[in-house]
């Protein structure tokens, strides 16, 4: 699997474009906005998009899917239906961030922890992760070593948690419970910064290394 990350939007959001080296078909995750920045990225590398992936309802995660989507003719998927408060709520949060008015949505499909999408011959697993938004989810690769994890966890960070539906306890049990057991290896893009490892986080974010809950 290979993989570009795209920052858009004035939130410097993390998008990625993923894709299978064996089929060259891609998937994008979260297209928050600047899709002619995504689409360039795709043209540039030969791609085809074969679906939107979302992490979770924030408009600078979501923002540019619904174009992508009719642009393409592809299916939006993701997150969990517990976000579709979010999505419902897009013409408020683009009046509130100072986004182009977009229209609510409901994607696709879906999805739930323990679900798989494909890339072209590559097979991503999905975390429901909730804290940040409660319908959260994480998309990783097992064989390739790398999550895209959205807002959950940060390089030094973790997600706000000062929103309706959002819970730092919650966030922080999805840390720990379901990030961390993919392994120290493990490396992670995130909705915004610098990648990171979970080893690193593991011993360094203070927010959860594990020092902090040694009794």
């Amino acid at each position: 699997m290979k993989y570009q990350i795209v920052p858009v939007t004035p939130f410097q959001q993390n998008c990625s474009v993923i894709w299978c080296e064996e089929t060259n078909k891609a998937a994008v995750v979260d297209p928050g906005g600047d899709i002619e920045r995504i689409q360039a990225a795709m043209t540039e590398h030969g791609l085809t998009l074969e679906k939107i992936l979302l992490t979770h309802g924030h408009i600078d995660h979501v923002g540019g899917a619904t174009a992508l989507a009719a642009a393409t003719g592809v299916e939006i998927i993701g997150p969990q239906e517990a976000d579709a408060f979010w999505l419902d709520n897009l013409p408020m949060q683009s009046q509130k961030f100072g986004f182009p008015t977009m229209d609510k949505f409901a994607p696709s499909q879906y999805l739930n922890d323990g679900d798989t999408v494909t890339v072209g011959n590559i097979t991503l697993n999905v975390l429901h992760c909730p804290g940040h938004t409660p319908g959260h989810v994480v998309f990783y690769s097992a064989q390739d070593h790398i999550a895209f994890v959205g807002d959950v966890l940060f390089r030094g960070s973790i997600g706000r948690t000062d929103f309706p539906g959002s819970n730092h306890q919650v966030l922080l049990d999805s840390i720990r419970k379901k990030l961390w057991p993919l392994g120290d290896e493990m490396k992670f893009v995130p909705g915004h910064g610098p990648m990171s490892t979970i080893a690193e986080e593991r011993k360094h974010n203070p927010f959860v290394a594990d020092k902090l809950f040694e009794s």
